[in-house]
């Protein structure tokens, strides 16, 4: 049976399952791994494990990161860095409509990795050209979300604090309106929505997915919480007496208010509306 450990490359990014592949590791050591971009340094935060059957193959740990590794990383950062600054330069020498995020250099520098957000489909091939011959080398560009540009850069929300998916949000979970609308929060989009755009992530963390009318009804109130039913004023009209007092009694039919065939005093006339016709104009 093979011993498993999970790697995280980011602070706050996806772990990925690595076979141990022989090597004694513990939780915390830093180890050099062949990922699908190539090689790279992460963080062991999970294992190592047994594992009986694994769904799928999985890639193996080559050694533990040594001070020429870290070295080699801190100056690829410094590569990174450049690579960017030359992007910058092409991409408004080329007018193209996008906006670099970052870059990202494999740890044997055999590749180099654009990230960038943009509205639509953008035809950048001119601008691989420009950058592979220049760095003589593997380019890659992906496109990303608002949400994920969010999380590489970082920032502040609205409350203060650091972003969510900077901290401890590994990955984003499908945000509506109607998660506010439970809360009863103010439906406005502008203070409902994070740096990035979109809804706010914390919108979800008190989101009960039973809805606040299950809640009521599974909850019955007592009855002397009960609010008492408000009848509508229709139902009791107000009277008029000689003397100028004000009373209230039930509504009576027509016949009730008629005295002697007289109509009750403060009773006014009604006004026949007499209605216009528009006489059709001929044709001249």
């Amino acid at each position: 049976m093979p011993k498993v450990v999970g790697i995280r490359f980011k602070s706050c990014g996806k772990i990925y399952d690595f076979e141990v592949n022989g090597l004694e590791v513990h939780k915390g050591d830093r180890v050099i791994v062949e990922s699908e971009f190539g090689l790279g340094i992460g963080s062991i935060v999970q294992g190592p494990l047994q594992v009986e059957n694994a769904d799928k193959e999985l890639r193996k740990v080559i050694r533990i990161a040594g001070e020429e590794d870290l070295r080699q990383k801190e100056e690829n950062e410094k590569f990174a860095a450049e690579t960017r600054s030359f992007c910058l330069e092409r991409i408004m020498a080329r007018g193209l409509p996008m906006k670099l995020v970052c870059t990202e250099v494999t740890l044997d520098k055999k590749r180099i990795i654009f990230f960038f957000t943009a509205d639509g489909r953008i035809d950048f091939r001119e601008l691989v050209k420009d950058l592979a011959a220049r760095f003589k080398t593997r380019i890659e560009m992906r496109q990303i979300g608002v949400r994920d540009k969010a999380k590489m850069v970082g920032g502040l929300g609205l409350c203060g604090k650091e972003l969510c998916c900077r901290l401890f949000l590994t990955s984003f979970e499908p945000i509506s309106i109607k998660m506010a609308k439970q809360q009863d929060l103010t439906l406005n989009t502008g203070k409902l929505s994070g740096i990035c755009g979109r809804l706010m992530c914390c919108l979800g963390y008190e989101y009960n997915e039973g809805g606040t009318e299950t809640a009521r009804k599974e909850s019955p109130v007592p009855e002397e919480e009960k609010a008492p039913e408000e009848t509508s004023p229709a139902l009791e009209p107000i009277y008029f007496v000689s003397d100028g007092a004000e009373t209230a009694s039930s509504p009576q039919p027509p016949e009730a208010m008629k005295q002697d065939g007289k109509r009750p005093e403060g009773a006014k006339k009604r006004k026949k509306r007499r209605r216009y016709r528009r006489k059709p104009q001929k044709d001249e």
